[in-house]
């Protein structure tokens, strides 16, 4: 891991073809290191979500090249290891998962549904708001509150239409995805026991998915 961390901080600072080309043996070394990591962490994940049983590494890792074709920023690479992983078809899927991030000075784990598409957006709201004590039993329990907080990310400034303007849990209706991470010190992952804790972390995630992927199985069954 420290050394995962050393080349990222190092591609940071060097982000351009000629250094990557002159780290590609170097580069392709820790990006199998990190496959084997991800698919420990798979594994772990199987034992308590058998819908992630199975699952390849490689079909939850992104891919270090970045997009630039319609962006400002040019820097030809990521700096940062990151894999979806989800039962349903790893890092392509639109279902709910579990997310590893790893970059120096903000590495992290997270899971949910990001940026869901505006009709499957609307469903989720929908079931959220038909079975709300059962979500906020989940955002509350105690573990769930210690490893992350509450949800994240950007809100509507108002209530959607279609639902009571007095709905006590309004801010949860406002959010534009539903997402929660735990950000993690570089010293986490140096320890010899860090997948384990990762594992756990994920395994509290895990009712969170499922309460989203209901939905997302139930609409995309009905397309």
């Amino acid at each position: 891991m420290k050394e995962i961390f050393k080349f990222l901080k190092e591609l940071r600072e060097n982000n351009d073809r000629e250094w990557f080309k002159a780290n590609k043996s170097r580069y392709d070394e820790l990006h199998g290191k990190h496959v084997a990591i991800v698919q420990k962490i798979i594994d772990g994940i199987a034992t308590f979500d058998g819908e992630i049983a199975g699952l390849d590494a490689k079909n939850c890792i992104y891919r270090i090249y970045r997009d630039i074709r319609f962006s400002y920023d040019k820097t030809p690479y990521k700096t940062h290891f990151g894999a979806y992983m989800t039962g349903f078809g790893g890092r392509t899927s639109p279902y709910g998962g579990y997310y590893l991030h790893l970059e120096p000075d903000n590495s992290l784990v997270s899971g949910g549904v990001w940026c869901p598409s505006p009709e499957m957006l609307k469903r989720l709201r929908r079931d959220i708001y038909d079975s709300i004590t059962e979500f906020v039993e989940i955002l509350e329990e105690k573990k769930f509150k210690e490893v992350y907080g509450g949800l994240e990310g950007e809100m509507l400034k108002r209530l959607p239409e279609g639902f009571p303007k007095d709905f006590k849990y309004e801010d949860i209706l406002r959010h534009k995805y539903f997402v929660v991470s735990a950000g993690k010190p570089e010293k986490f992952f140096c320890s010899d026991d860090w997948i384990e804790r990762a594992v756990e972390d994920f395994r509290i995630l895990c009712p969170f998915n499922k309460f989203l992927n209901y939905t997302i199985g139930e609409f995309l069954g009905k397309q």
